[in-house]
């Protein structure tokens, strides 16, 4: 594991010294590595041969002390807390560019022309969990942040549509919904042509907007068509919210780790939190609103049973339109510089290819 840290002046402290920034190194690469507690002599012996035992058994005291480190029994050797964690993310020095052979893998899974947008998508979960031996999470691009292409309005029955949104990046909605008149598919089609001309290249939430400034300012709408039209697209992206969604792949990837996969207690508590979805819901927004990278670690997570885990997540676009976010989650001690890069490198992959369709 080749990675090391370059500490900001501003972090160094009494504690922090370059000394115990070394030894807290050490634990961390230690603890990664093996998942075990370690104990001052395996540090002197194996990571910090200039330093004795007794120096570095005292320096790791002070680090418990400052929060850094614990014993997770009074005979064990110390393993990193969630504030050894944040350090070490916050002050690396540089995230490696994935291996050959993994950035060959994403581009083969992601780059095809054979796949459908959202095929595309899901394909980029999986692939993360295939590489990064963790689980994947994907927030599904939402109907309100996707960009107008095409509507297709399909009869189903008396008083009922398909309608049927097909975005620039290639993303397909369907939506079933009920109407006070009985339209035929004609009429149907002729609403089609004028909404496909009237919203071409609007995101969904500006569409909205462009309806309802629109219902506001014509009171007495002169023309059937509109109305019709207006009255249609408004139960369609209006008067349901279509909640966002997500895709998880690789779970059972966390269960084989050693933190886990002796504790059932905790493997339910994780299965339980993938079926919160409200709850992961609320993460992966928070997410996609830090555009770029985000780091949830342990605590920071609001749920209570994926405390024991990291999310590292990357959003991805159509073209500048933020669609969603892509992301690994793992045990805490997972190996972030190759987490993050794998996870940015996917995203801005995925992006391209949506971009590009």
């Amino acid at each position: 594991m080749g990675w090391r840290l370059i500490i900001k002046k501003k972090a160094m402290t009494k504690i922090l010294n370059e000394r115990n920034v070394k030894i807290l190194q050490a634990v961390l690469k230690h603890f990664i590595s093996t998942a075990e507690p370690v104990g001052s002599r395996t540090i002197s012996k194996k990571y910090l041969r200039d330093l004795s035992p007794a120096t570095i058994r005292n320096a790791m005291s002070d680090l418990e002390d400052s929060g850094f480190l614990k014993q997770p029994h009074p005979s064990a050797g110390r393993v990193p807390t969630d504030r050894a964690y944040r350090f070490y993310v916050d002050n690396l020095c540089k995230i490696p560019k994935p291996s050959h052979r993994d950035s060959e893998a994403i581009k083969k899974k992601l780059e095809s022309n054979r796949t459908e947008a959202m095929e595309t998508i899901l394909q980029s979960s999986k692939v993360l969990s295939d590489l990064s031996n963790q689980a994947s999470i994907i927030l599904l691009p939402k109907f309100a942040n996707i960009t107008f292409k095409r509507i297709e309005l399909i009869k189903t029955g008396a008083f009922q549509v398909l309608v049927v949104f097909i975005s620039k990046s290639g993303v397909v909605q369907n939506k079933l919904i009920n109407l006070k008149d009985d339209l035929t598919q004609d009429k149907l089609d002729s609403i089609s042509r004028y909404l496909n001309d009237q919203f071409n290249n609007l995101t969904l939430r500006e569409v909205r907007k462009k309806i309802v400034s629109t219902m506001k300012r014509e009171k007495r709408i002169y023309n059937n068509l509109l109305k019709k039209a207006m009255e249609l697209i408004q139960k369609a992206f209006i008067e349901d919210e279509i909640e966002g969604d997500f895709y998880i792949a690789g779970t059972t990837n966390i269960f084989d780790k050693p933190e886990f996969s002796d504790d059932l207690k905790k493997m339910k508590g994780i299965l339980s939190a993938f079926e919160e979805k409200s709850k992961l819901m609320y993460i992966l927004d928070q997410c996609l609103k830090e555009e770029g990278t985000s780091i949830i670690i342990g605590s920071e997570n609001r749920i209570h049973e994926m405390q024991d885990c990291s999310l590292v997540t990357h959003t991805y676009k159509y073209g500048a339109n933020v669609l969603g976010t892509v992301g690994i989650f793992g045990p805490k001690r997972m190996e972030y510089p190759k987490i993050i890069s794998l996870v940015d490198y996917t995203a801005n992959i995925l992006s391209n290819k949506l971009s590009d369709s």
